[in-house]
């Protein structure tokens, strides 16, 4: 698969040869699902917690009489019924992640990349490198591209001045190639691959 390398002023630095085992891929919903699914369940802290009928601290002394109130046969004051009782089955610490094999989580990479080549919206940069550090510059430089809404992964590490440009634009995230992940991939609606990230993914994902 052939695809046009740009630079950030938006003119051209030649083609480049993706791997169709990487980029080719058919698009399989129900992997991507599966994948995002595992990812927000491992950012979930689980850390939710209620009393119960059993942790409440009050009178367990019988407050009623057991006949002629006109009332229920009340016993506890920790019923869930009552006003600072306890809660009926609520939320309860817990751990929401769940195990996906490593198999798995490189495919729907794979399938990630691959629906954004086949939707179009996958572009390979000739390179990351900006000296300004100036929002402004940048954020024109990407008008001029027509990337409202872009994940920018780079190679091994973020140019820093590039970073530290994009990092107030809205909609705009710049990864490194290690932290390249199905989520962010769809969340945005251009990739942009350095060719450095070309590289790194596929010595990764082949």
């Amino acid at each position: 698969m052939k695809l046009d390398v740009l630079k950030l002023d938006a003119s051209s630095a030649g083609n480049i040869d993706l791997a169709e085992e990487i980029f080719g891929l058919e698009v399989r919903r129900d992997i991507l699902h599966r994948m995002v699914t595992w990812q927000l369940a491992k950012r979930r802290a689980g850390t939710h917690k209620v009393k119960e009928k059993s942790e409440i601290s009050a009178t367990t002394k019988k407050f009623v009489r057991q006949k002629g109130s006109g009332g229920a046969r009340h016993g506890s004051r920790k019923a869930v019924q009552f006003r600072g009782g306890g809660v009926a089955h609520g939320p309860r610490v817990r751990d929401h992640s769940h195990d996906l094999t490593k198999k798995f989580r490189k495919l729907a990479l794979k399938t990630a990349l691959s629906a954004k080549a086949k939707d179009g919206k996958l572009v390979v940069l000739d390179s990351a490198d900006f000296s300004e550090s100036k929002t402004k510059a940048l954020a024109v430089a990407f008008d001029k591209l027509g990337w409202k809404s872009a994940l920018i992964i780079d190679g091994a590490s973020v140019n820093e001045g590039f970073a530290r440009a994009a990092r107030n634009i809205p909609q705009i995230d710049v990864l490194p190639q290690v932290g390249a992940n199905v989520y962010d991939i769809l969340r945005r609606d251009t990739l942009v691959l350095t060719k450095g990230a070309v590289e790194a993914l596929e010595a990764r994902l082949k």
